[in-house]
């Protein structure tokens, strides 16, 4: 890679990911961590930023980011997550999709399985409600919704995608009761597409579990 090259790439990470710098609420740990521009830039109100024991150090904690990239608090937690998560604040998520808290949790117990590796929550013009999804696959993934969004892809019910690393990208067009919203998983290299068919499935079937009939 040339140096040229190198400067562009470098340039365009710094657009995709600003640094932050996180302080364990417990121990007083420090770490810097790359946060998604997109995520924080969108977000009317506070970002909260999920830390999982092992990231900063053996506490798990939530971070309260606002839109300058600055930490305006912190929370310890009585429970371990599993992997980094960006959760919007804004009081509109709630009006935009019942039961959001519910289907959280639903993608949070999903990746459990060491095959899925992250689940986001997209509303359909692709505003970034909930991501657990790794920084390395994160700005691929939300580009190829968001030129989708753009172009009114709303017809497309499921998609799937295989990044150059064979990681694999699921997503579903969620509608039920009048409430639509995309719910996409994040599958390791070595899953087959049927797996991940599968288990795409095991999980909308419990988020339309969540609406009354």
């Amino acid at each position: 890679m040339s140096e040229i090259d190198k400067e562009e790439k470098d340039s365009k990470n710094a657009e995709q990911f600003k640094e932050i710098i996180i302080i364990c609420p417990k121990c007083q740990n420090k770490k810097k961590l790359s946060t998604p521009t997109k995520i924080i830039n969108q977000s009317k109100q506070l970002t909260t930023v999920s830390i999982p024991q092992g990231l900063c150090c053996e506490h798990g904690f939530q971070a309260f980011v606002d839109k300058n990239f600055k930490v305006r608090g912190y929370q310890q937690v009585d429970f371990a997550f599993s992997s980094l998560e960006f959760l919007d604040e804004g009081e509109e998520k709630q009006a935009e999709i019942p039961y959001f808290e519910n289907i959280v949790n639903i993608l949070r117990e999903a990746t459990e399985d060491i095959e899925i590796l992250g689940g986001a929550i997209l509303t359909m013009d692709g505003k970034v409600l909930y991501s657990s999804i790794p920084s390395t696959t994160f700005s691929s993934t939300i580009k190829e919704f968001e030129v989708r969004a753009k172009k009114n892809l709303i017809k497309v019910n499921k998609m799937f995608l295989e990044l150059k690393n064979e990681e694999k990208i699921c997503s579903y067009n969620m509608e039920t009761n009048g409430v639509k919203f995309n719910l996409i998983l994040i599958f390791s290299n070595n899953t087959k597409l049927g797996m991940a068919n599968l288990l795409l499935k095991e999980v909308t079937k419990k988020v339309k579990g969540l609406f009354p009939k």
